[in-house]
């Protein structure tokens, strides 16, 4: 056998799916769905369970970074959705390339002269740290939609117009439930700040999770829409002939600092089924007409920001009902979009192109609670315009910029699973109960909803595979359904409950003896905070030390059997499956000066999500925390099943094998050379 001196394809994409399962995917493929996934599989190679063994912690920044530079967490240094802060208790976002410690393996392929697209890869990709012309970036700043923290100027909300409501008024974080809009009185307290510039202006913050509704417990039903609210009326102040029957309304914008004059249509029938939305009532044409039930994107308009000023922004928009006699109108208007967002793309100059040739950035979602409108209707449906607008993006750098290496992500799993996954579960009726869950049923619809979006998104690249693209369908994490109520510790910020319970953590108390929400430094000797970290509240170390150093190695000790002996009162089951040292986390790729003192996992049964739990962690309902990993095209074998454990840290020298290119300087995986239809 002699050496490979030639690579084994010209073109890489790693299609990524932030969320996707294998074992759910596993589950739909039996059922005979995901058909695009199922061709994948057909023309490559994978594991037979479709499972990539993921490293720690199962959470976003680091997973995607450990996949871009073949090196786990405590190599790389980015190890938790937020890195510690100036205190034990204060921490702030992870997603900066320049905490990363590792070479990302798309700087190797643009200095070789490969033109290389990074499309939103959130982990180690902003800002480039390469200034090669070679590498394309767009976004990566934050989860989510391509855009939806650094450039989203402006939160999603629901406009209701009645014929009962009295006054035009905006109601931020007014309410849950759609059939209460009509008698929602805005509280002129309340403000709604935008959320530009998130990478540009990080801080550390504060954040104690004291309850169940909390940390990762509130990314899900506890959300409260605003609402804007107008009455219905007759037309008038209109400088031209309106259509004949017409209502009018008024849909506030930007919190109410912006009013825009709309008219409800009726048809031919006389029934009413469409909503003209006008910048004023001077305007004989307006800039946008929703027809009831339809979503549209690409609508743009402006906000207000902060400091006063005027943005234009791109929103997406849905009339989900229309009463046929005109008499009631709910429309749903996604987060705002920065028209102007090129501090995100690299070059900044690509954003406009893009724009000119594809649309502008589209809107994300992130809404939910329990109502199967807002999910289906409305989150979904948005979700369904961003996939098809990142496939004809990356088409289009394909087609027009000769791209030959693509890193992507896709976060419409993840974003919409944490509304609804833990609900999916008959479990623990009294955790479904605190948060108002409904039927089992609608939330494993919601999730074959998803994941049908998913495979159609997963398609739209199949035909790369007769062009000679080599492809790789992965992700960072998958979520799982507790089967039981989770625990209070494990969370992406300080987690209080249990470390107080086994008395390593105090709340300051006021006056009343009533707890506040603070951390008690004079009697804490150690903290659950970041995902899977326990910090010793450790003197010449922490700025309010009480563990004397020489105490610390017995105190670890303690610890780590208190948390073991920690049992859930109805089962009697440990809620941990894994506690140790610093220095022994090495194992599971963690650990390291980033990380705690202690490090630790949530036993299975007992998730919330993803973050907490070992990768190989299984949930209800054929859930699970692992990624998947399915390879095909150019240089890889049709129809194969390997038996080997394919690791995160696998997936970058399996690129640089095929691209034949050095392996990133940190890389500790190996090529998946099993795979491969020729002798590495």
């Amino acid at each position: 056998m002699t050496l490979r001196k030639s690579a084994l394809t010209e073109k890489v994409f790693v299609l990524g799916v932030d969320g996707l399962d294998p074992r759910y995917s596993t589950k739909r493929l039996r059922e005979g769905k995901m058909p695009n996934l199922q061709k994948f599989i057909d023309a490559g190679s994978c594991r037979e369970d479709l499972v990539l063994l993921g490293g720690h912690p199962t959470v976003t920044p680091p997973m995607w970074t450990t996949l871009a530079t073949g090196c786990y967490a405590n190599v790389h240094g980015i190890t938790g959705f937020t890195r510690q802060g100036s205190d034990l208790d204060k921490a702030m976002p992870n997603f900066d390339s320049r905490n990363c410690k590792a070479e990302p393996i798309w700087n190797i392929l643009a200095d070789e002269g490969i033109k290389t697209c990074v499309f939103h890869w959130p982990g180690n990709a902003w800002p480039p740290t390469s200034d090669s012309e070679n590498l394309f970036v767009c976004d990566g700043s934050t989860p989510g939609g391509l855009g939806m923290g650094a450039a989203s100027l402006a939160s999603e909300f629901m406009a209701v117009a009645d014929i009962k409501i009295e006054e035009v008024t905006f109601a931020p974080s007014a309410t849950a439930d759609l059939d209460k809009a009509c008698v929602i009185k805005a509280d002129k307290s309340k403000t709604v700040e935008n959320t530009a510039d998130v990478l540009r202006n990080v801080k550390e913050s504060t954040t104690l999770i004291l309850s169940y509704k909390q940390g990762m417990g509130a990314a899900c039903v506890e959300d409260l829409l605003s609402m804007a609210l107008s009455p219905i009326q007759e037309p008038h102040g209109w400088s031209y002939e309106i259509p004949a029957g017409a209502r009018e309304f008024t849909l506030l914008l930007s919190q109410g600092m912006i009013r825009r004059p709309g008219l409800i249509l009726k048809n031919e029938k006389g029934i009413y089924d469409k909503v003209a939305l006008y910048k004023n009532k001077k305007e004989a044409e307006p800039f946008v007409i929703l027809e009831k039930g339809v979503i549209k994107g690409q609508i743009y308009d402006q906000v207000v920001v902060g400091d006063g000023v005027y943005k234009d922004v791109n929103y997406d928009m849905k009339a989900i009902n229309i009463k046929e006699d005109g008499t009631h109108v709910e429309i749903y208007i996604s987060n705002g979009v920065d028209m102007h967002a090129d501090y995100i793309f690299k070059p900044a100059s690509l954003f406009y192109e893009l724009a000119e040739n594809v649309g502008y950035v589209p809107a994300s979602s992130a809404i939910g609670n329990h109502d199967p409108r807002l999910v289906t209707d409305c989150m979904l449906d948005v979700w369904n315009l961003q996939i098809d607008w990142q496939a004809e993006a990356i088409h289009y750098m394909i087609e027009k910029k000769d791209v030959k290496a693509i890193f992507s992500h896709m976060h419409n799993v993840d974003m919409q699973e944490h509304r609804f996954i833990r609900f999916m579960s008959e479990g623990d009726k009294g955790y479904r109960e605190q948060y108002g869950a409904k039927e089992v049923e609608m939330y494993r619809k919601f999730l074959d909803d998803v994941y049908d979006q998913t495979d159609r998104y997963l398609g739209k690249f199949l035909h790369l595979l007769d062009e000679g693209w080599t492809i790789i369908i992965t992700s960072d994490h998958a979520q799982v359904c507790p089967p039981h109520k989770p625990p209070l510790i494990g969370d992406m910020a300080v987690n209080v409950r249990v470390m107080q319970e086994l008395g390593y953590t105090n709340l300051k108390k006021d006056e009343n003896g009533n707890e506040l929400p603070e951390i008690d430094w004079e009697t804490t000797k150690a903290v659950a905070a970041r995902e899977c970290n326990i910090y010793i509240n450790l003197k010449g170390r922490d700025p309010h030390g009480i563990v004397d150093p020489a105490d610390k190695y017995e105190l670890e000790e303690q610890i780590m059997t208190d948390l073991y002996g920690y049992k859930d009162k109805k089962t009697g089951h440990r809620i941990i499956a894994l506690a140790l040292r610093n220095k022994d986390a090495v194992l599971l790729g963690y650990g390291g000066s980033e990380c705690g003192d202690i490090c630790y996992w949530i036993a299975e049964g007992y998730n919330v999500d993803h973050a907490d739990g070992l990768a190989t962690t299984y949930g209800d309902c054929e859930t699970s925390l692992s990624p998947i990993f399915v390879a095909a095209g150019s240089g890889i074998k049709k129809g194969f099943k390997t038996e080997r454990w394919i690791r995160q840290i696998d997936v970058t020298p399996t690129i640089a094998a095929l691209m034949n290119v050095r392996f990133p300087a940190q890389c500790e995986g190996a090529p998946v050379y099993q795979i491969f239809d020729q002798e590495f």
